[in-house]
């Protein structure tokens, strides 16, 4: 039997299609996914993410156990709400996880991690924490919902929020992470991140507040959204999915998220780290770049990518790892691994077809804005 969330009977009660994704039972829709996927983009929609998994970490070694866990370094937390996006890496150097920790305070970090991998996540950093001091809670006990979109926050912040806190989720200087006390007593985690390429909040909450708080939402015309406007968005925004991505058979290097590893400070021995120092000295990664489909077609994940010779580089093969029609660029578009020497003009092989593609610099879309050429040269 597939897991459920808090939200689940909200789900079925407004309607949604509802499918099994990693092992849970998740909206992928209320009506119409494209629909979704514009009021995000143009104003504000919520989405049920509490089969993502909330881990606490307690203990005065919590921040020691973190710089030997991930492979982004810790040590850029210092003030309390901060945020940092990472890997958590095998020895290979292979993508066990992306992982967002919070860093509370010096004794109490939390982490949130992906719904399909949260138990071996789980049995892998209780395996690592042996001598660290550190205690691993999983909180099952919360609900998680992300608010995303250009109204988000200050619908967020009326809504939601006693007015001694508005003030804060309002301000210009942008925050990642903090408590707020409620008038029934409970305490929510307001983060200031999210999957969409908008603004927003992911909210961690009491599992009973979680109805209330999304029906507030719909009252004040948030829109319920589902996992396919989800994919949509992030797509669009340049976001990887584990498991499509990004997964134990690569390494971040190759998966677009170099940028996530921090090589300094050069005696901080993180897992993974001798073997991407290896194939970094090596050079030889494949690159991660954004494709944008200039024929008709639909471009998926795990189509063949043919790239023409280059000078004195033959010609080689890569592979889309994701792919969606993009529903604010109104054409096709994915994500691919492919060889170093990649021009801006390739193939995919789309069910025997070699259809015209354009290589483009990621993300596509970023807070409402389209941020390539669309034209057709």
């Amino acid at each position: 039997m597939p897991r459920i969330t808090p939200l689940h009977g909200l789900h079925v009660a407004l309607g949604a299609r509802m499918v099994d994704f990693g092992g849970w039972d998740m909206p992928v829709h209320y009506g119409s996914q494209i629909e979704e996927h514009h009021a995000v983009r143009r104003n504000a929609g919520v989405f049920d993410v509490s089969h993502m998994c909330v881990i606490d970490l307690h203990g005065a070694g919590a921040r020691a156990f973190l710089e030997r866990l991930i492979a982004n370094d810790v040590g850029k937390l210092r003030v309390a709400g901060k945020a940092l996006y990472s890997c958590m890496l095998n020895e290979a150097g292979g993508v066990l996880d992306d992982l967002i920790v919070y860093f509370m305070h010096e004794q109490w970090f939390r982490v949130v991690v992906n719904a399909g991998t949260r138990d071996q996540d789980l049995a892998w950093m209780r395996a690592q924490a042996a001598g660290f001091g550190v205690t691993i809670t999983e909180r099952a006990d919360l609900a998680m919902i992300a608010v995303q979109g250009p109204q988000a926050r200050a619908i967020v912040a009326d809504l939601l929020l006693p007015s001694a806190q508005r003030a804060a989720c309002l301000a210009q200087e942008a925050f990642f992470g903090r408590e707020c006390p409620m008038p029934d007593g409970s305490v929510w985690f307001v983060a200031r991140t999210g999957y969409t390429g908008e603004d927003g909040f992911e909210i961690v909450l009491p599992a009973a507040a979680a109805e209330p708080a999304w029906r507030a939402l719909n009252a004040a015309g948030v829109a319920s959204c589902g996992l396919g406007a989800r994919d949509t968005l992030r797509l669009e925004a340049g976001m990887n999915l584990y498991g499509n991505d990004m997964d134990e058979q690569h390494h971040p290097l190759e998966c677009g998220l170099a940028w996530t590893v921090a090589f300094a400070p050069p005696d901080r021995e993180f897992i993974g780290r001798p073997a991407l120092e290896s194939i970094r000295a090596r050079g030889d990664s494949k690159r991660f770049v954004g494709l944008l489909l200039e024929d008709r077609g639909v471009l998926r994940g795990h189509q063949r990518v043919l790239v023409p010779a280059m000078g004195d580089a033959p010609a080689g093969e890569g592979e889309t790892t994701s792919g969606t029609f993009s529903p604010t660029l109104e054409r096709s578009i994915a994500f691919a691994r492919v060889p170093r020497n990649v021009g801006e003009r390739v193939q995919v092989d789309i069910r025997g077809k070699l259809l015209a593609a354009r290589v483009v610099k990621l993300p596509f879309v970023r807070h409402g804005r389209i941020l390539i050429s669309t034209s057709q040269e």
